[in-house]
């Protein structure tokens, strides 16, 4: 009989681009696990940075209280992000709302106001990276940051790339490793969800998964941009692995070769909450366990649908 799939480990990134935090729970929101990507470095023009130029931020930890990923906890002032570096004392960020806002702040095609964190922070960060720097909040309250509307319409998310969830196995981790002249760990992939007893990359054709009471609908297979290639334990980006090697078995012209190839690689499955499905009366528990079964409810019928 085969096992159940199962959530191996669950991780949240607070600030986008940097460490992220291996939980045992996580709260789900419509736009992602609660404080995940809720924080964002920036330039002096309030454009976000990303390892994509910055790999140093992968060396950036961050650490939040226990009770923090506890369904409906509300921060007091005194609780705190606190957020340490090499050669860095550790700066402390109130979890309470800051009362400062930025405007112009840009990621990607969206830009918008987000909460200032204030100065300590932005010295903190600017020291650090050697450039001026400061560090934003999300602010739900006042924005939406939508995902592609043509792959998931009426979804957004905090300062995630596009899409609330990435989901990755453990299967397709060790069968890309079997391949590589060195293997990598999984914080090369940045996944929200880790999943075990999965077949190698089966997390392709989700269309449709249920967690407890939750259901996930797949968008679309995650295309990778350069961060795999950036050693998460160094910050020192490589100047071809993983990356090269999934060329030659995950890249859009062999998963799809009747399809223009445009030199994509994919490693992992977006996906959305469907809320309205899953607790149309906004009752019911949103936390998700370490442990915790996934059923797959429907699958997609082909890899060129689940890639779009």
């Amino acid at each position: 009989m085969e096992e159940a799939l199962k959530i191996q480990s669950l991780f949240i990134y607070p600030i986008k681009s940097c460490r992220g935090i291996s939980v045992p729970q996580a709260t789900v929101t419509q736009t992602g696990f609660q404080w995940d990507r809720y924080w964002l470095v920036v330039n002096y023009k309030g454009r976000a940075y990303t390892q994509r130029v910055e790999p140093k931020l992968a060396l950036v930890e961050s650490e939040l209280p226990k009770e923090a990923f506890l369904e409906d906890w509300e921060p007091t002032k005194d609780t705190f992000l606190v957020v340490r570096a090499p050669g860095m004392s550790p700066l402390k960020i109130p979890l309470t709302k800051p009362s400062s806002i930025a405007e112009g702040v840009s990621m990607w095609e969206w830009s918008g106001s987000a909460f200032d964190e204030g100065e300590e922070a932005a010295k903190w960060f600017s020291d650090y990276l050697g450039k001026q720097s400061r560090l934003v909040r999300f602010n739900k309250e006042t924005e939406t940051r939508p995902s592609p509307p043509e792959f998931a319409a009426g979804y957004s998310t905090t300062f995630a790339d596009m899409f609330p969830f990435l989901f990755a196995s453990q299967a397709s981790l060790d069968l890309l490793n079997t391949l590589l002249p060195e293997p990598v760990p999984i914080n090369r992939f940045r996944p929200n969800f880790l999943v075990d007893n999965c077949e190698p990359f089966g997390e392709d054709l989700w269309d449709e998964i249920k967690i407890n009471e939750l259901v996930f609908q797949g968008v679309r297979l995650c295309s990778r941009c350069k961060v795999p290639l950036v050693n998460q334990e160094t910050g020192v980006p490589g100047a071809a692995e993983p990356t090269e090697t999934l060329m030659k078995f995950r890249s859009d012209k062999v998963l799809m070769p009747d399809k223009k190839a445009r030199g994509k690689v994919y490693f992992g499955k977006e996906m959305v909450w469907n809320w309205n499905i899953s607790n149309s009366e906004g009752k019911g528990s949103k936390t998700i366990r370490v442990g915790d079964t996934i059923s797959v409810l429907k699958m997609m019928t082909s890899i060129t649908e689940a890639a779009v």
